[in-house]
């Protein structure tokens, strides 16, 4: 009990969004999560009408198609609500804060909502030396989970496995 205790200490909530491109233009189109307790939860979102961009090179990594969101989303407020709700009062991490801050954002501010939560930069929580060996652990993590669907929570697992992984290489050093 004690040692998952500490895992899930260890193991901040980590989210991850998928966009329609890279430009300012772009919007989220996935959104994923992690929980401490390795819950995870993700969801397709349904483009606003005025949500028009599309990057096709962001779709060859990705692999969600425009058509599948049409499909298959589900309305941005409802996306938020669902948010709010399993992250309420929560500090969030993500590896590529600047675009899912700004992502997250245009989801909120279409929904007429905030969010519950707060997102914050999963490099504040490493040390340099740590972060130094950021990408290998990462690549020896995704290595070892095998192929994976290039998806908002399966990314945000990854890194909090990674996470994990370089806090107990640290105490075992």
């Amino acid at each position: 009990m004690r040692d998952q205790l500490t895992e899930e200490l260890d193991s901040p909530a980590v989210l991850d969004v998928e966009a329609s491109g890279f430009g300012r233009h772009s919007y989220p189109i996935e959104v994923g999560f992690v929980l401490p307790n390795g819950h995870s939860f993700c969801s397709l979102i349904f483009p606003e009408p005025e949500w028009t961009h599309w990057d096709p090179k962001a779709e060859t990594i990705h692999h969600i198609s425009r058509d599948l969101l049409l499909q298959r989303g589900r309305p941005v407020v409802e996306v938020a609500r669902l948010l709010n709700a399993q992250l309420m009062g929560q500090t969030v991490y993500s590896d590529g804060w600047a675009n899912d801050y700004s992502w997250l954002g245009a989801l909120f501010d279409v929904a007429g909502m905030s969010p519950g939560f707060k997102l914050e930069n999963l490099r504040a929580l490493l040390r340099e030396d740590e972060a130094d060996h950021w990408h290998e652990v990462k690549a020896t993590v995704a290595s070892e989970r095998g192929p994976q669907r290039h998806r908002a929570s399966a990314d945000a697992r990854l890194l909090q496995l990674t996470l994990q992984r370089i806090r107990v290489s640290n105490k075992s050093s």
